[in-house]
This record gives structure tokens, C-alpha cells and sequence, in this order.
């Protein structure tokens, strides 16, 4: 079985609260954990919560990365999204760790969409795939 894509389920604990609930840093954060796994960045979006609290996502060309924050109990549910093999959002999920100061963590990998195929599972970020189908 190949699959299309890692999906990182995370969830940070005992995090700066101060972090947590700055809208601009967080976005800024999480734009810069994309690009440190070599993604390529489309757009963001993030929106702060009264009295705290920040939601976000970043899309990326080979998926997404979203962040949803309680600081109020130094907590984060982040998920990293990456299609195709050339991306490890292991490093995105490593530098957020650190940026965030999160004390512990609980993640788990999900592979997305599991295929039985002969040879490589082609992707659309592939060279190779994209002059196939014409693009």
C-alpha cells in the first residue's frame, strides 16, 4: 500500500499562553513551519478569539497546515498535511514544538489515501505526473 499523503495529528501541551494568543506570530509561526518543510505556500488565514484564542490555516500546494489554540490552558491542536514525497512535515511538527515551548505532546501519523499499486504512486505536485494529464 502507497499512500498520497502524512497526515500529523498533534496535540501541544503546556505552551507559552502569551504565544498562544498572539494571532500575528502564531500565523506567522505556522507560515514559516511550512516553509521549513520546503512546502510551497498559497495562503494563510488565521482569526484571534475574544478574549483568547487563535484559529488558523495555511494552505499549501500539497495540502495544509491549521492550528486551533486555548491559551487560557496552554493548549494546541495542530495538524500537518502534506501530499507527495518530497515534504517531511515532521520538520514542520519539530520547529513548532520549539516556537510554541511546548512542554509535551501527543502525536500520531495518519497515512491518507491508500492505494494498492504496481510501480510509484504518482502525485499531482510530481514533474512527471502534471505533463501526463497535461498541466
Amino acid at each position: 500500500m502507497q499512500a498520497l499523503g502524512k497526515h500529523i495529528l498533534a496535540e501541544f501541551y503546556k505552551c507559552d499562553s502569551a504565544i498562544l494568543n498572539d494571532v500575528a506570530l502564531i500565523e506567522q509561526l505556522m507560515v514559516e513551519a511550512a516553509k521549513r518543510a520546503r512546502a510551497t505556500v498559497i495562503s494563510s488565514s488565521f482569526h484571534h478569539f475574544s478574549p483568547f484564542g487563535v484559529s488558523g490555516v495555511v494552505v499549501i500546494a500539497e495540502s495544509h497546515l491549521s492550528i486551533h489554540t486555548w491559551p487560557e490552558y496552554g493548549y494546541a491542536s495542530i495538524d500537518i498535511y502534506t501530499c507527495g514525497n518530497t515534504l517531511d512535515p515532521w520538520i514542520s511538527f519539530k520547529y513548532l514544538v520549539k516556537k510554541l515551548k511546548a512542554k509535551d505532546t501527543s502525536m500520531m501519523e495518519v497515512k491518507r489515501g491508500l492505494f494498492d499499486v504496481d510501480g510509484v504512486l504518482k502525485h499531482k505536485t510530481d514533474q512527471k505526473t502534471s505533463e501526463t494529464i497535461g498541466v
